[in-house]
Formats: structure tokens, sequence, C-alpha cells
């Protein structure tokens, strides 16, 4: 299992629905887009240049947005 799969499964665990697409950008280079969604509206959108880095930000957000609701 590769390391954004483990992220993804934990993201689901937690409550939250993901997509993951590659795009090439107006310069050629690849980039990945990570999305983390919930039916109530939170959604959270990375990008970066390989697909881990897309999922770690995106892990990183959603734990910084739950550590702020509990401040």
């Amino acid at each position: 299992m590769k390391y954004w799969e483990i992220i993804a499964n934990r993201l689901m665990k937690a409550g939250w629905s993901w997509g993951c697409v590659s795009a090439v950008d107006a310069e050629g280079r690849t980039i990945w887009i990570a999305d983390a969604h919930r039916d109530d509206g939170r959604r959270f959108i990375m990008h970066a240049d390989e697909k881990l880095t897309a999922f770690l930000e995106a892990e990183r957000a959603i734990h910084q947005f739950a550590v702020s609701l509990v401040s």
C-alpha cells in the first residue's frame, strides 16, 4: 500500500470523502489535485507537484481545522 493510500484511508475513517486527479499546467508540468470533503459542506482542495504531497497537505489542513474547532 502506498503512503497516500494510507492517508486516504485515514480520511475516510474520519468521515471525509476524497478525490484525486492529475493535470498538466501551462508549462507542461504534471500537478496533482487532492480534494477532501464532507456532507456538511466542509471542503479542502490542495495541489502539489506530487500526489503524496497533495494528500499530506490535505491531511494537515484538516487536522489544523479540527484543532481550531477545539481551541
